[in-house]
C-alpha cells in the first residue's frame, strides 16, 4: 500500500510542478536562517525560525489542498493554504500544549516526591511520551485538510486512522526515513567532496581530538566558502524533501481514509411507533 501512494505522489509532482514551490520556499529559507545563524548568532537566527516555519506550514497546507483535488495551479496553492492554514496549525499547538503539560506534571511530580531530575531518566521519559504521540497525531494536518475537520476532530481521526492501520502506517514511516536517510547521505558525501579540502585536516585528528571537536570548531574549520556551500546543500535538501515527503503523506492518507475504520453494520427494526430495536 505505501508503495502505491509514494508512486502517486510522485505522478502528482511530476504532472504539477508548481508542487515544487513549497520546496524552494522551505529551501530558501533554510539556507537564510542557517546564514543569519552564522553571521548574526542565535538572537536572530530563533526568530527567524519561528517566522520561517509559520510560512513553510502555510505552503504546506496548500500541498495538502491539491493534494486533495488533483488538480490545481500556483494560486490554487495558495488559496488552500490560506483557507486552512489554521486547521492545520491549531490541532499542532494543541498537541505541543499538552506535550508541554505534561512534562510540567512530571517534573511538579518529581519535585514533591523529592526526586532530582536524571538527565537518563529524563531522556527515556521524553522518548517514551514524544514517539507515540508524533505517531498518533501523525494525520491531524492531513485530516484537517481533506476531511474538512476542526481541531480536536482531527486529532480524534489521526489517532483512529493509526490504531487501526498501525501497520501501514509503519511501513510509511520506514518509506519516509529511507527517503530521508537516503538523499541526505548523498548530499553529505557531495558535501564532503566540495570541502575536501577544508575537512582533509580531520583525518589527522586523534579519537580524543575527534570526541572533543564541536560545531563551532566545523563551522571555523569550512570557512564563509563552506558555509556558503552549507547553505546551498540545505536549499537542496528541503527543495527535494518538502514536497516528495508532503506530497506523499497527503496521497498516503487519503488512501488509508478510504480504507481505514470499518463500519459495523448494526441490523434490526422499528416497531408500530418508530421506536428503533438493534438484534
Amino acid at each position: 500500500m505505501a508503495i502505491a501512494e509514494l508512486r502517486t505522489a510522485l505522478g502528482l509532482l511530476s504532472r504539477m510542478p508548481f508542487l515544487w514551490i513549497p520546496g524552494i520556499v522551505s529551501g530558501a529559507l533554510a539556507a537564510a536562517l542557517w546564514l543569519v545563524l552564522y553571521f548574526s548568532g542565535t538572537f536572530f537566527a530563533g526568530r527567524l525560525l519561528i517566522v520561517s516555519g509559520l510560512i513553510v506550514l502555510l505552503f504546506i497546507t496548500g500541498i495538502f489542498w491539491v493534494a486533495r483535488n488533483e488538480t490545481g495551479n500556483i494560486r490554487t496553492l495558495l488559496e488552500g493554504g490560506i483557507r486552512y492554514y489554521f486547521r492545520v496549525l491549531l490541532p499542532i499547538l494543541v498537541i505541543i500544549f499538552t506535550v508541554m503539560l505534561v512534562f510540567i506534571l512530571i517534573f511538579v511530580t518529581m519535585a514533591l516526591a523529592g526526586v532530582s531530575p536524571d538527565p537518563v531518566l529524563m531522556a527515556a521519559v521524553s522518548i517514551v511520551i514524544m514517539i507515540p504521540t508524533i505517531i498518533l497525531s501523525l494525520f491531524c494536518d492531513t485530516a484537517a485538510v481533506c476531511e474538512d475537520r476542526g481541531v480536536f476532530d482531527a486529532i480524534r481521526r489521526s489517532i483512529g486512522l493509526v490504531g487501526s492501520r498501525l501497520r501501514d502506517v509503519i511501513a510509511f514511516l520506514a518509506i519516509c526515513v529511507a527517503i530521508i536517510a537516503g538523499f541526505l547521505f548523498c548530499l553529505m558525501i557531495l558535501w564532503e567532496a566540495v570541502l575536501y579540502d577544508k575537512l582533509e585536516p580531520l583525518t589527522h585528528y586523534t579519537e580524543a581530538q575527534i570526541q572533543a571537536f564541536t560545531p563551532d570548531q566545523l563551522v571555523a574549520l569550512i570557512g564563509p566558502d563552506g558555509t556558503w556551500i552549507t547553505a546551498l546543500v540545505l536549499f537542496i535538501a528541503c527543495l527535494v524533501l518538502v514536497p516528495v515527503l508532503f506530497t506523499y503523506k497527503a496521497c498516503f492518507f487519503k488512501s488509508l481514509a478510504q480504507t481505514g475504520i470499518p463500519v459495523q453494520q448494526v441490523t434490526g427494526e422499528f416497531d408500530s411507533k418508530g421506536r428503533w430495536y438493534k438484534y
